[in-house]
């Protein structure tokens, strides 16, 4: 069995071997991951020799529209989406905003939209304001001692007059994955619209977004190793319904209707380069038995991740468990395979002091809200205090976590 070679994992991201950083363990992953090299020098090939207008046919011009198609392009294939139901945004809570002025003016007799109180705000404010535009708005509640969505409740929520059902792949305090194939073919069932908020899961395996069965999926790329991007996939049935948000003499172009203004065109072409790493990854493992298929490419790097993530994962989680006085908000018997490395712990006002405390045992990591108000009031947690946050991705070493469970064995 193969399993992720860590060393040459970290020799691609250069903030693994900046002074300031090498010497430090970074725990707030979920926040903004760092980029590897692959994306770093796609974005200064194109401010230095592609900052122009482009798609014009001199050469400057030329390349810097292959380069953003490229990305396009690859990034579909790694999703398993066609190209054209991809979207780039400046940020996933735009996509959001913008979709739902798109579902605002959408032409249905289905006046329902359900949304959760586990989401990220991104992905529950903006549908929650279509109550002021002919939506009835009915939340799929967490179970409070948990937070998990139990989808025998949503059963209760969903009938012919529910329009969309919005929920996230994973949430950002508790990082339980839900079903999301699960949810997605039941909301079929009802001819419900589904829209995944995937921000939290993505850095951890890039999904097959085909297979999941979703109508929306959004994620960040800043939080998946690349520029500060929303991406958007929009099943094109759906998108050739919503009415267009972008120019009116666009309306022929599906990638446009749902960008009133595009983001940064260097920012698009270095998405290339999360491709182009996930491909050095899969070949540096599986050589010969790279077919140089992205999503094939893309499932194999996912289960390298999840199998290291996971071990470093069950590590922490056991200590923060017998842990006296710790209370690790989620399932406390959840499968470590259906989680994330994001692990919140409730320490009352001590939030802000205990990553005081850690930062100057360069462990880096974050304590508040988190955007997810409404989760951590359902599970009775203060605020602004908030909750200590610990997040990990892939190039995470086990020493790392082993400090961490020093620092905290000594904090806490």
């Amino acid at each position: 069995m193969k399993s992720l070679d860590t060393e040459f994992v970290r020799s691609q991201f250069p903030a693994c071997g900046n002074d300031d950083l090498a010497s430090a363990s970074f725990f707030e992953n979920a926040g903004g991951s760092y980029m590897p090299y692959q994306v770093i020098n796609r974005l200064g090939r194109f401010h230095s020799q592609r900052r122009v207008q482009p798609y014009w046919p001199f050469k400057s011009s030329t390349l810097a529209g292959n380069e953003m198609d490229e990305s396009r392009i690859r990034m579909s294939e790694l999703l398993n989406i066609p190209p054209e139901t991809l979207h780039f945004g400046s940020s996933t809570s735009q996509n959001t905003y913008v979709l739902a002025t798109a579902f605002r003016d959408l032409k249905t007799d289905r006046r329902v939209i359900i949304v959760t109180n586990q989401d990220h705000e991104a992905n529950s404010g903006v549908w929650r304001r279509l109550n002021h535009f002919g939506y009835q708005i009915r939340e799929w509640k967490v179970q409070e001692e948990t937070g998990q969505l139990l989808v025998d409740d949503l059963k209760e929520l969903l009938d012919e007059n529910v329009c969309l059902l919005t929920f996230p792949h994973c949430s950002n305090i508790i990082g339980e994955i839900n079903p999301v194939k699960e949810i997605c073919a039941l909301a079929k069932k009802f001819g419900v619209l589904t829209c995944v908020d995937g921000v939290s899961f993505v850095p951890h395996s890039f999904p097959d977004i085909s297979a999941l069965g979703a109508d929306i999926y959004l994620f960040s790329a800043y939080k998946t190793y690349g520029p500060h991007l929303g991406l958007m996939y929009v099943n094109p049935d759906l998108n050739s319904r919503l009415p267009s948000q972008g120019h009116f003499f666009n309306d022929y172009d599906s990638t446009k209707t749902l960008t009133p203004a595009g983001p940064d065109h260097a920012q698009i072409a270095s998405i290339a380069g999360i491709v182009d790493y996930v491909e050095l990854i899969d070949r540096h493992h599986f050589g010969e038995n790279s077919n140089g298929n992205l999503g094939q490419a893309a499932r194999r790097f996912g289960k390298l991740q999840r199998d290291m993530e996971t071990a470093l994962l069950t590590g922490l989680m056991d200590f923060l468990n017998d842990k006296e006085g710790v209370h690790v908000l989620g399932d406390p018997n959840i499968d470590m395979n259906q989680k994330v490395p994001t692990i919140s712990i409730h320490v009352g006002n001590r939030g802000e002091e205990i990553v005081q405390k850690l930062a100057s045992k360069g462990l880096m990591a974050g304590s508040g809200d988190f955007y997810s108000v409404r989760l951590l009031k359902a599970l009775k947690i203060k605020l602004p205090a908030g909750v200590l946050r610990l997040s990990f991705v892939h190039y995470t070493k086990s020493g790392d976590v082993s400090s961490m469970i020093q620092a905290l064995d000594e904090i806490l």
